[in-house]
């Protein structure tokens, strides 16, 4: 099984990718995790990676690409794995298929998890967190027992997080609908693109990946 995940942000995919890994033997890909995990072990790649990191610049493709290759060079790895939320534009999944060609690797499947705009839009800007003890909740899916109190430690302050608000996430779904959607049409073409409805239960959209991709 080799996997990648595709969809908007907030549609799940990443959640989604950690539980069909933990129900395979694959093992899930993310670049916000190697990248961390290059740059605590100091490789080269992960040194380079951090000069940008922490000039608030992006990381590039060059290097990303050169981390992901070294994690698909192992052999286990390279036999079942889920690349989550990567590649995010055309040239990153150029890049990727020329490393797949080195590696002598085949893409099985491209998920993508197909939302509504609307759909993120509602499911975003209803997450809110208690400020002293950091506990999460939606308040559609998961709010507070009493309105406005946190379940564990009683706080009131419960806020929404500068991520969630309507014009930071609507601005989000514009860079991916400008840059990552493409993508979409790039597997499509390749015949590899399994389009997954992800606006409904969460336990359904589970199985019909599993479906899907067996």
């Amino acid at each position: 099984m080799r996997l990648i995940f595709l969809g908007p942000p907030g549609s799940g995919k990443g959640t989604q990718a950690k539980i069909i890994a933990s129900k395979s033997s694959a093992k899930h890909i993310s670049t916000g995790d190697i990248l961390r995990e290059a740059v605590a072990a100091g490789t080269d790649l992960g040194m380079k990676a951090k000069k940008f990191m922490d000039a608030g610049e992006l990381v590039p493709d060059e290097v990303l690409l050169g981390l992901v290759q070294d994690v698909l060079s192992d052999k286990q790895t390279a036999e079942a794995f889920i690349l989550d939320g990567f590649p995010r534009t055309i040239p990153q999944a150029e890049g990727l298929e020329e490393i797949f060609s080195k590696l002598g690797l085949k893409l099985d499947w491209a998920v993508l998890l197909d939302v509504p705009d609307q759909a993120i839009v509602d499911r975003l800007t209803a997450r809110i967190f208690c400020a002293d003890c950091k506990a999460d909740y939606n308040l559609k899916t998961k709010p507070p027992k009493v309105e406005g109190v946190c379940d564990v430690c009683g706080s009131t302050r419960l806020i929404q997080r500068d991520d969630d608000k309507k014009e930071v996430i609507e601005n989000r779904l514009k860079v991916y609908h400008e840059t990552t959607e493409p993508i979409v049409e790039f597997y499509d073409k390749n015949s590899v693109l399994k389009r997954i409805p992800g606006d409904r239960g969460f336990d359904e959209i589970t199985e019909d990946i599993l479906k899907a991709v067996s």
